[in-house]
């Protein structure tokens, strides 16, 4: 009985703390993207996001071609004054607000 409550209380955790996360990669993307990469890219994070379907960013994320791919949609980005530990938020954020995505970004 004790072991099927621990299991209880950490799938809950875990159900709660994951989206919550995932949440928080999200905004930390859209924010980084109106700061950082608006201004070069001269149009809003929904452009950006929906040029490509959701398992499109997947695949650029996994062969390692997502900040080649930012590049060639923002040709005026400049590439070293963004730092690595932003790429992955951005990814986030491209991925969950795709042309196939059902959400609408606020930027």
């Amino acid at each position: 009985m004790k072991q099927l409550l621990i299991i209880l209380v950490l799938g809950t955790f875990m159900t709660v703390t994951l989206p919550a996360s995932h949440a928080s990669d999200l905004r930390k993307g859209q924010k980084i993207f109106k700061k950082k990469l608006r201004k070069a890219c001269r149009f809003s994070g929904v452009r950006f996001a929906r040029t490509h379907t959701q398992d499109e960013w997947e695949e650029i994320w996994e062969d390692g071609r997502f900040p080649a791919e930012a590049k060639r949609i923002c040709p005026r980005l400049k590439l070293r004054k963004i730092k690595s530990s932003w790429w992955k938020p951005v990814y986030e954020f491209s991925r969950e607000y795709a042309k196939d995505g059902s959400h609408v970004p606020h930027c």
